[in-house]
């Protein structure tokens, strides 16, 4: 039988609120985090609104030295593990090194400080070539994505795998379900996991702008996403990180440490099919979903609470929409479903640990966090999409989906810790 892993410390660098009880709070209230761009004149494009970090590295902690380092990506990373292994308990010193893992995701890696620099050696884009010797000497960090995960393996001392996951906006869901594997297995014992990306530059706007993917609505950026609501016109793209300690259950139990959550089911699939586009049939993920409940040994019903992919465009909702009632039968109408995405925007690769991290805050507090700026749902998306008000409820079993350009779709089950559910889950891939 595999070893069981648990959640026993969370960290959070996200849009309107730095830290995991903030971040918890912004939930429960049904805030937005989403303006105007403030980090580069947005003017020249299409899409002019996001859901920016208020982020000052000297209150975070962070060094000078650090800072002159690190990406702002590797900074939300660094100071989220702090904050996690804070909250664990453990004292990581006392462990093996080899024994503590690392697994961290990112879609889009270093995207500032490669952006920047370039804005430096290309005289601003006026120089076709480019004279290496103006660069910074952390350049070629920034072009090894693999640096986000090493700056967190030297923050807590790491000698275990450490791996960087990049699959697209699944990747805080893959990095997760890496490092469960990792514990279930054998190879290490604790984890740091989670994901980052602070893509808000110039290119990337520019890049979401050719394909129409986020919002035009630059008018009334608090209310810009929209998941679910028949007015919705693209998503809100944002920055941020969450980083989770993993650890194998029974020594997490030994030690007496508070434990949010237990993972029981975790599968991943591909469409095959196009590199933006999905089926609307919702097969894919389904399919991972369907997998994942098997793996836990845990049958539709159970599931309590579903944390959407929710990004707000007509295709993902309408897409998951019919995956949910595929996977889920009749019940996927009788099951609080939401999207934070609505309050904190769409982190590309970050977005699947942060959510993670708001399902285990959820089970923990036994709230489902609400749908913001759902007032007219799109008559194609019929479920109990919890609109604009955080909903007490009662659940053993929360289920978080993420969708990603290249087909990738990821289905991961907490159960909370001492249930039924937890007691009859394990995990898998």
């Amino acid at each position: 039988m595999s070893r069981r892993v648990v959640i026993t410390g969370i960290g959070a660098v996200v849009p309107g609120a730095v830290g995991r009880e903030a971040f918890w709070r912004l939930l429960s209230e049904g805030r937005t985090a989403t303006r105007r761009i403030t980090l580069f004149d947005p003017a020249p494009f299409r899409s002019q609104v996001a859901a920016e970090v208020d982020f000052d590295t000297a209150a975070a902690g962070l060094e000078p030295r650090q800072v002159r380092r690190m990406d702002r990506a590797a900074c939300f990373a660094v100071v989220s593990a702090r904050e996690a292994v804070r909250d664990s308990g453990l004292d990581l010193a006392a462990l093996p090194p080899e024994r503590l893992a690392v697994s961290i995701g990112s879609a889009v890696g270093c995207t500032m400080g490669l952006e920047e620099e370039y804005v430096v050696l290309s005289d601003r884009g006026r120089k076709w070539l480019v004279d290496h010797e103006y660069g910074v000497p952390h350049l070629y960090g920034y072009m090894v994505p693999s640096t986000l995960a090493a700056e967190v393996a030297w923050e807590v001392g790491a000698e275990g795998p450490v791996a960087l996951v990049s699959t697209g906006c699944t990747s805080g869901l893959d990095s997760i379900g890496h490092a469960v594997q990792l514990i279930e297995e054998g190879t290490a014992d604790v984890a740091v996991a989670g994901a980052t990306d602070a893509p808000l530059s110039p290119i990337t706007s520019a890049c979401f702008d050719a394909i129409k993917a986020t919002t035009p609505n630059n008018a009334d950026p608090e209310h810009a996403s929209r998941p679910f609501d028949r007015d919705r016109d693209g998503f809100v793209l944002a920055e941020g990180s969450a980083v989770l300690v993993l650890e194998e259950r029974t020594a997490a139990e030994r030690r007496g440490a508070r434990i949010y959550g237990e993972i029981v089911g975790f599968a991943g699939r591909s469409n095959a099919y196009h590199m933006t586009g999905l089926r609307p049939d919702g097969r894919e993920m389904a399919e991972a979903i369907t997998v994942a409940l098997d793996r836990a040994r845990l049958d539709p019903t159970d599931v309590g609470y579903v944390n959407a992919h929710g990004s707000g465009t007509k295709q993902n909702d309408r897409h998951e929409t019919a995956a949910f009632k595929r996977s889920l039968g009749a019940h996927a109408y009788d099951i609080p479903v939401s999207s934070i995405k609505s309050m904190v925007g769409h982190s590309l690769g970050a977005i699947g640990s942060i959510e993670v991290a708001a399902c285990a805050l959820a089970l923990r507090h036994q709230v489902v966090p609400p749908t913001a700026n759902l007032h007219h749902p799109d008559p194609q998306c019929d479920l109990d999409y919890v609109p604009v008000t955080a909903r007490d409820h009662s659940m053993d079993v929360v289920l978080s989906v993420g969708s990603g350009f290249g087909g990738f779709q990821t289905a991961m089950l907490l159960a909370r810790h001492g249930s039924a559910a937890a007691a009859a889950g394990r995990s898998g891939s």
